[in-house]
């Protein structure tokens, strides 16, 4: 976090001296002085107003807005000292350039972890009905913004004015809808995916757009003339320009995390990040783009490493600092004496009134065409109306350019859309009536659940699997402390966890949930461990004569199923193989599961098969010490099996030292309808061989009676 400071430090230090000390006539030293305090009392400011709105229930990002306006030059600011928020001479934004500059680099940051956080499976899962919805919105939007340019105000199309009001229009904030949907827990509703997903959709094809309206922009005022064929140009180097770079971070984002990951610890790789974001950006301004563009591009290539959620969870902090203050500067950039002209004001209820409308009808429409109710629909298109920082950015990227105007136009429809969407939407979703035809799509549900006997146990098992799971080398980010979510993520593998009250749910696909139940077992397992040895004081000192106590009358109390108990019902001599014939992995395996097949363990051995090899695909067996256990769940089996072979010659399970060297393999299959009987086996497999005169036994024995002894042993 201290380097994340230094950086937005620096670049504000940059942005000061490339300003030079003639402007104003003031010397560095003092504009750094009122740097200083402009940004403590932005700070402040932007707290309060954070705090008084969310405790009114409303998006603290609206309170951080207007607390922008009342302290800007244009309101409050005109009673502050000369030095510190009066209106900045020569300046297009009415700040000060270096303010100015800290509230860019505020926007890269935003952008860029914005793109971080797209979930591109999902999109892709979702992309048919996202995209249409997603084009739909833009389009409809678009239209809309640019209409009221030329009839209310009297522009021509190609107007520069006009074309930031048609681009403005098509931004959409998700953020605010994804909290209501979350609350409602409609995150994973038919309705809730398409908005999510028909909203990646929007911020590319928005920016897109914003990137052809910057190279018109730039076109005019270089002095061109307006034709389509230069708007296709335009628009086929922008599309180029995006489409090429998001390939090829996308391509080469896991070489640059890997390389990243030699440069320090997950906090310095994070900044080293933002400062590829920042390098981006500023080569796609180099190119007529907007920085922002550029910035998402760059989180958008790193979404797809495990390291997404990481840069998320470490600058943090960073986001914490600059963002408000964006938003603040944003709010003080509004002259709001333009809200008493009534052409300001009409234009600006106009234009939310139809930016509210053709979100609704271009997003809620294209959904009609996959099933979904009118009810539905609606809910999809009210769910895309709210506008925010992608439309307060693209305000200030106008104002800069010298349309001021549009930024009261801007925050009155960010405000207004902001607060009418959540109740709206809210009423949408207590019509009762289904959304979709089809009943709930199935996908995403919890394939994993663990049910504990209280929260105090449950927690403490979270905090061993995520140590696990960091052992791993997966970066572990607590999504939601409220809800009790947390997301692991190692290359391709993605596992969402939910752990409340007695409960801990896991989430991921099909592929990694063997690594999940094998990271459950082992976490377990060193419960167990630690168990056993609190109970060997007491096993040491029993004649003490504390069973004698009991009046002889009581009937003794049925002890649990121990390790030897559990042992002795799975481990069976027909099962065992002394000295295994194959000498590689594969060969074990298939001999290890004939043997299952031969004493009719085993339904389908292909099935089977396929089953264990899925596994070893996900994450290699060997779990160190010269032990494998290949396990998997199957419809091959009706209850747990087990077989157990000892390998003369040392075979490979792993691809670390630990499992390369494997002597012992214990093969296990369980229906998959079953979890407790499997982890409590592995468990106590496990826990029977971290023994080394027992794993030494065992090699050294010569027949299935010998090792099945060997194993029960105490």
């Amino acid at each position: 976090m201290k380097r994340g400071l230094l950086v937005a430090v620096a670049l504000c230090a940059a942005t000061v001296f490339a300003a030079g000390d003639a402007a104003n006539g003031l010397n560095i030293t003092h504009r750094m002085m009122t740097l200083a305090i402009q940004v403590g009392i932005i700070l402040f400011a932007a707290r309060l107003g954070n705090l008084l709105f969310t405790w009114l229930r409303m998006p603290s990002v609206l309170g951080e807005l207007c607390a922008g306006i009342a302290i800007g030059p244009y309101a409050l600011g005109k009673a502050w000292p000369e030095w510190v928020f009066q209106l900045f001479p020569g300046s297009s934004v009415g700040v000060s350039p270096e303010l100015y500059g800290l509230c860019t680099v505020a926007s890269i940051v935003l952008l860029f972890l914005v793109g971080a956080e797209t979930d591109l499976r999902m999109f892709m899962r979702y992309s048919a009905v996202g995209s249409l919805v997603g084009v739909g919105g833009v389009i409809f939007s678009y239209l809309a913004g640019a209409t009221i340019g030329v009839w209310l105000m009297g522009l021509e199309w190609s107007d520069p004015t006009t074309i930031l009001l048609g681009v403005m229009s098509t931004a959409t904030s998700v953020s605010i809808t994804a909290r209501i949907l979350s609350e409602r827990h409609k995150l994973d509703s038919q309705e809730g995916v398409t908005i999510l997903a028909g909203a990646v959709i929007d911020d590319v094809l928005g920016i897109i757009m914003l990137a052809i309206g910057m190279g018109l922009i730039a076109a005019k005022e270089g002095g061109e003339s307006f034709s389509w064929g230069h708007i296709a140009g335009i628009a086929a180097k922008c599309l180029g320009i995006w489409i090429g770079a998001t390939a090829v971070g996308i391509l080469i984002s896991r070489k640059v995390a890997w390389l990243l990951r030699f440069c320090g610890s997950h906090g310095e790789v994070a900044i080293l990040t933002l400062g590829l974001a920042l390098l981006v950006g500023g080569l796609f301004e180099k190119a007529s783009l907007a920085m922002i563009i550029g910035a998402y591009v760059t989180g958008l290539s790193f979404s797809r490493t495990d390291m997404g959620v990481m840069i998320q969870e470490k600058l943090h902090g960073v986001y914490q600092f600059l963002v408000p203050i964006f938003f603040v500067v944003m709010g003080m950039m509004v002259d709001v004496g333009q809200f008493l002209e009534p052409k300001v004001l009409a234009a600006g209820l106009i234009y939310t009134f139809v930016a509210v409308l053709a979100k609704v009808v271009g997003c809620g429409l294209p959904t009609l065409l996959f099933r979904f109710t009118p009810v539905g629909a609606l809910r999809v298109g009210l769910g895309m109306v709210p506008r925010g920082e992608v439309a307060l950015i693209i305000a200030g990227i106008a104002a800069a350019h010298g349309h001021a105007e549009i930024l009261g136009v801007a925050v009155l429809m960010t405000v207004l859309t902001t607060l009418v969407s959540p109740p709206l939407l809210l009423a949408a979703f207590n019509i009762k009536r289904p959304g979709h035809r089809q009943s709930g799509t199935g996908e995403d549900r919890p394939a994993a659940v663990y049910h504990f006997p209280n929260p105090t146990i449950t927690q403490t098992v979270m905090g061993k699997i995520l140590q696990n799971l960091t052992q791993e080398n997966f970066f572990t980010h607590h999504v939601s402390p409220a809800e009790g979510l947390y997301q692991a993520r190692r290359d391709d593998i993605v596992v969402n966890i939910a752990c409340r009250g007695r409960e801990i749910a896991f989430t991921a696909s099909p592929e990694a949930l063997p690594f999940v139940r094998i990271v459950m077992a082992e976490s377990l397992a060193e419960f167990e461990t630690v168990l056993e040895a609190l109970r060997k004081p007491i096993d040491e000192n029993t004649h003490v004569g504390i069973a004698d106590a009991a009046p002889p009358e009581l009937p003794a109390k049925p002890k649990p199923a121990g390790r030897r108990d559990i042992l002795a019902r799975h481990v069976r001599v027909a099962r065992i193989v002394p000295r295994l014939k194959a000498t590689d992995r594969d060969g074990a395996i298939r001999e290890l599961l004939a043997t299952l097949r031969d004493t009719g363990a085993v339904r389908d051995l292909d099935e089977a098969e396929a089953a264990i090899f899925q596994r070893e695909r996900v994450m290699p067996t060997g779990v160190g010490f010269g032990v494998a256990c290949p396990h998997a769940r199957t419809h091959a089996v009706d209850a747990l099996v087990c077989a157990i072979g000892i390998a003369e010659t040392p075979i490979d399970f792993s691809e670390d030292e630990e499992g390369r060297a494997c002597h012992i393999i214990i093969l296990t299959l369980t229906p998959d309808t079953a979890n407790s009987p499997y982890m409590t086996f592995i468990t106590a497999v496990l826990t029977a061989l971290r023994s080394p005169d027992k794993r030494r036994a065992l090699t050294q024995a010569t027949t299935a009676e010998a090792i099945r002894g060997i194993l029960l042993s105490p």
